[in-house]
């Protein structure tokens, strides 16, 4: 209706109460559905490739950025390349060590700006944390200078019922995943690694 609307110069309005009683062959409603079919996949295809040239022009960003070789931007990206997810639209880094969640988070509010609002902690606690668990997410909050605000709901490894015993947990604090769901700074990220060790890992794209 909107190719006949655009082709009279009417009103889609007008279009539709015209139509509405117009039997379509069998033919013609294949041809139609074909038509939309192919119209949402050429939709598609387009905005997927408009999202890869964005990620492609972070990368290469990022590849300028790391010829400055700064020191805290060289140990931020070689921390996120040893210990941070892969995923390309999201920055998750985990860990369980207080002092390097902290550097990591230093890293992103320094070198990319990125605001207090924009940074999300996610506490990984286990079965003999939860009479803990307020205190233990208050540390790792203290630990990064954020917000109640920033913390998403814990999770909490529970023991299997099947277990003849416990194990006693190395972790006092859990894990502490600290999460910034930006593509262009995980994605410059990524161009700065890639050039920093003097290698292409094209997946990264993906």
């Amino acid at each position: 209706m909107k190719a006949i609307a655009k082709e009279v110069g009417a009103s889609l309005s007008s279009v539709s109460r015209w139509v509405r009683d117009v039997e379509l062959t069998a033919d013609q409603r294949a041809t139609l559905e074909a038509q939309a079919f192919n119209g949402h996949v050429k939709g598609r295809a387009i905005n997927a490739a408009v999202h890869r040239s964005a990620r492609e022009l972070a990368q290469e960003e990022g590849r300028h950025l790391a010829e400055r070789r700064e020191a805290l931007h060289v140990a931020g990206c070689m921390l996120y390349w040893a210990e941070g997810a892969k995923d390309r639209n999201q920055i998750r880094f985990t860990n369980s060590d207080p002092e390097m969640a902290r550097f990591f988070v230093k890293f992103l509010r320094t070198d990319f700006n990125v605001a207090q609002e924009n940074i999300k902690v996610t506490c990984n606690l286990f079965a003999d944390h939860l009479d803990r668990q307020y205190e233990i997410e208050q540390f790792w909050l203290e630990t990064l200078q954020l917000p109640r605000s920033s913390l998403c709901k814990s999770t909490v490894n529970v023991y299997s019922k099947y277990s003849k015993k416990k194990r006693a947990n190395k972790l006092p604090y859990g894990t502490c995943r600290v999460v910034v769901s930006r593509t262009r700074i995980v994605q410059s990220i990524f161009g700065s690694i890639q050039e920093y060790a003097g290698f292409d890992r094209p997946t990264w794209l993906e």
